[in-house]
């Protein structure tokens, strides 16, 4: 009976996510999975938050289990604002507001900025969950390609004066899906067009803790200052099951931000807030992120290591220097959706590169998550995965 009810036309244009119905495919026995963001499971700190739990409960008991305010638990939006301001960003803890995950970030962004038929700057491609968030507003995106230093800013300035965006969304360290981390040069020009043309650029930042090799880069927010939207989550550092994250945004316009968010789930978690405040104030998270970096590092050399090792000529990929992910490409015309269900057959996972351009169907990329297989798992899992290539070419 309930097909008949008449649902809202946002309704039926939503798509599942191509890596939550891939993610499926992961839980077959005995599958090596490149495919999910995920971050290492034994790396999670489960006795020091264990511990936090109980300290939490001895010394908040109900409180900690109350609803709480919209902007999120005061003591540790002040623990991210004094955490930015030490990498030069001028921010106090009202510009901070706390949310479940930065998935909620981008769905605020999508809800503050955009109509229908509004324009969008994305990165070509760019993360799955970010269009997928803006899509429920029925925008128009507007692609950007990129090479080895990011987001090619000639195209964005095109874009600008033609279209007149409503904002520009960017993953300026370690990008997801393909590794790269856009170049000072361009960030300080990213951060002019944004003053010029008054427009807010929204940098989603998850990785960008998480360099293992090459130089420290200056955030944008650092750059760009009241001009910048920043989005960052614990789900990389932490857990992503705690669903914390946060958005970081210029006091005079936060309380848009709050408005939309009490109207979503009134705010985040109380106890998870305050869990996860009880963990990092005595810098358990400094600690534990050396931690996630060295061995994320290994991991990332192995899967390098082995690409080399076992990929027949014309596939290549690019060689990130932090964060979770890589990017491959097969030669034109092979599809990597296609080969995906051979490469399940030999019992490995990973997504194709397709969902995550906007607009072009560019079906010879795929996206490999390095952190959540062990290194012996990654050179097996890559062994596999070329002989599927192998046998195609």
């Amino acid at each position: 009976m309930y097909l008949n009810w008449i649902f809202s036309e946002r309704t039926w244009e939503m798509k599942s996510s191509a890596i939550r119905e891939i993610l499926k495919i992961t839980e077959l026995p005995d599958v090596i999975s490149f495919a999910g963001g995920l971050p290492a499971p034994e790396l999670f700190p489960v006795d020091e938050l264990k511990e936090a739990c109980e300290s939490v409960l001895t010394k908040f008991g109900p409180r900690s289990l109350q609803y709480s305010i919209t902007l999120g638990y005061p003591p540790l939006r002040k623990f991210l604002a004094e955490r930015l301001s030490k990498r030069g960003i001028k921010v106090g803890f009202e510009d901070v507001m706390i949310t479940a995950g930065s998935q909620q970030g981008l769905d605020l962004v999508g809800k503050a900025f955009l109509d229908r038929g509004s324009f969008v700057i994305v990165e070509n491609p760019t993360y799955l969950g970010a269009l997928h968030a803006f899509k429920a507003y029925n925008p128009h995106f507007i692609t950007v390609e990129m090479d080895e230093e990011g987001m090619i800013l000639e195209q964005v300035e095109e874009h600008i004066k033609k279209s007149k965006p409503r904002l520009i969304y960017a993953v300026s360290n370690f990008q997801n899906p393909s590794g790269i981390t856009m170049s000072k040069k361009r960030r300080e020009r990213l951060v002019e067009l944004a003053k010029e043309y008054y427009i807010p650029v929204i940098d989603d930042n998850p990785y960008g803790e998480l360099r293992f090799k090459g130089e420290d880069l200056p955030y944008l927010k650092e750059l760009g200052g009241d001009w910048i939207i920043e989005l960052g989550t614990f789900s990389k550092l932490i857990s992503p099951g705690l669903r914390i994250g946060w958005i970081v945004v210029s006091k005079e316009v936060m309380g848009v931000f709050e408005k939309l968010k009490q109207g979503a789930d009134l705010h985040t978690s109380t106890f998870a807030q305050h869990m996860i405040y009880e963990y990092v104030k005595n810098g358990n998270l400094d600690r534990h992120i050396e931690l996630l970096k060295k061995e994320y590092s290994k991991r990332r050399d192995a899967m390098i290591s082995a690409l080399k090792k076992y990929c027949p000529e014309g596939v290549r990929w690019t060689e990130p220097e932090g964060g979770l992910f890589l990017w491959v490409f097969l030669p034109e015309g092979v599809s990597a959706t296609g080969l995906l269900d051979k490469a399940v057959e030999r019992k490995v996972a990973y997504v194709p590169g397709k969902p995550f351009f906007a607009k072009e169907d560019k079906d010879n990329t795929l996206r490999l998550n390095f952190s959540n297989a062990s290194c012996e798992k990654i050179e097996e899992g890559i062994k596999r995965l070329a002989q599927v290539f192998k046998e195609y070419l």
